[in-house]
């Protein structure tokens, strides 16, 4: 920063020019290509409306180094491409005249990057029109300037990205940490448990209807089953969303201690996730879930039908391909450790501890990585912000005076 300072000082004292990016660059958008036209393991990515590559073909119309800007899709995005590629036809490429050094202007846009959203249509799909793209301002310091705010910008960016990848692997540790104790509190496999068949210990009920249109402000407490991989942890004592009064009388009503399970989802992973109802007082759910009354603890079968065993049990009851679901009856045939009521809570007790510490983590480490991003963002913003040179718009208004 103290470089950059003496920089300025010598060589804009007086601030530096704003222009329109039409002004200092070339905008041109792709040539169009299809999903159709896309090949497995292709050289050259396709760069689209994403903010990840459509996929790959064997031909590129754009060197390496060049920006893109997202017209369609994630209007507004703005990326870098270090490598050849091919550049979709809703896909802008900006190239700098010789005024900007081409790092410089990426960093500028990205700086802008929420001004670029903002610009975009609300029409369906959105888009970022060329025109309202032209007219973003750029700040136009010497070439010298600009060289050493990419000298430092890369470094952080460099940095940043490190830290956070070292912060990510941090607390995928964390979560294979937590899992392996879990599944091993739950593994009685070599002890003299019973093991019984779901059906034998509960009654599983199928949900019907609820939309996510039918909620309202305030009515009759409901969890949606997306909710549920999406919103809810293991258990809750609280809803987020409610129906009217009318509504939840056609409703399966969930009771205190059940257990409501997702049987629709769009992966394998997340179908047959659960929630543990667990306050006083009757809820409701809708389609695509089976309500689970059993004589177990509650917290105990939810811990258990995160483990493993389960997963292994369900992967074989499932079917579909873009949908994947388990039929609720079925689930009746799942095999489940039943040990007594005093080690079920015991083992409760454990992995409530331990999920608490997890659950810090998983608090804690998100937010150093979002607390690193803002700072990098944060100087990133300090260095592109220049006080402006209005001497040449002074200049020109005279003339037209």
């Amino acid at each position: 920063m103290n470089r950059i300072d003496k920089l300025i000082k010598e060589l804009c004292p007086n601030g530096v020019k704003y222009k329109q990016l039409f002004e200092v660059s070339t905008i041109i958008r792709g040539e169009r290509v299809t999903k159709k036209d896309l090949i497995i393991n292709g050289e050259y990515p396709v760069i689209s409306g994403g903010t990840k590559p459509l996929g790959s073909i064997n031909k590129f119309n754009r060197e390496a180094n060049t920006i893109t800007i997202a017209q369609y899709g994630s209007a507004g995005y703005v990326d870098f491409q270090e490598n050849k590629f091919w550049a979709n036809d809703v896909c802008y490429s900006v190239l700098p005249n010789n005024e900007l050094i081409n790092k410089y202007l990426f960093y500028c846009l990205k700086n802008k990057q929420q001004l670029l959203y903002s610009l975009t249509t609300k029409a369906i799909p959105d888009h970022l029109p060329l025109e309202k793209l032209k007219s973003v301002d750029i700040p136009v310091p010497p070439l010298e300037v600009q060289c050493e705010i990419v000298h430092i910008l890369d470094n952080f960016t460099l940095l940043t990205a490190e830290l956070t990848a070292e912060l990510t692997a941090e607390l995928t540790a964390r979560k294979k940490q937590y899992n392996y104790y879990r599944d091993s509190l739950l593994d009685f496999s070599n002890k003299n448990v019973e093991w019984k068949k779901l059906g034998s210990v509960a009654t599983i009920v199928r949900g019907n209807g609820l939309q996510k249109s039918d909620f309202v402000e305030h009515g009759y407490p409901c969890i949606h089953y997306g909710q549920i991989y999406t919103k809810y942890n293991l258990f809750t004592t609280n809803t987020l969303s409610f129906v009217p009064e009318e509504l939840a009388e056609k409703l399966q009503k969930v009771h205190t201690n059940d257990i409501i399970m997702a049987v629709t989802s769009e992966n394998i992973e997340d179908v047959c996730k659960s929630v543990a109802w667990l306050s006083e007082g009757d809820i409701v759910t809708g389609g695509h879930t089976a309500i689970i009354r059993h004589t177990l603890n509650p917290k105990y079968l939810s811990f258990f039908f995160q483990t493993s065993c389960f997963q292994k049990q369900k992967e074989k009851l499932a079917h579909g391909t873009k949908v994947i679901e388990v039929t609720p009856y079925r689930l009746n045939d799942i095999l489940i450790p039943v040990p007594s009521m005093e080690i079920q809570e015991r083992i409760v007790n454990v992995l409530e501890n331990f999920d608490s510490i997890c659950s810090d983590l998983k608090i804690g480490l998100p937010a150093e990585i979002e607390a690193r991003q803002k700072q990098y963002e944060y100087y990133r913003n300090l260095l592109l912000t220049f006080p402006e040179n209005n001497l040449h718009l002074s200049k020109q208004a005279s003339k037209q005076a």
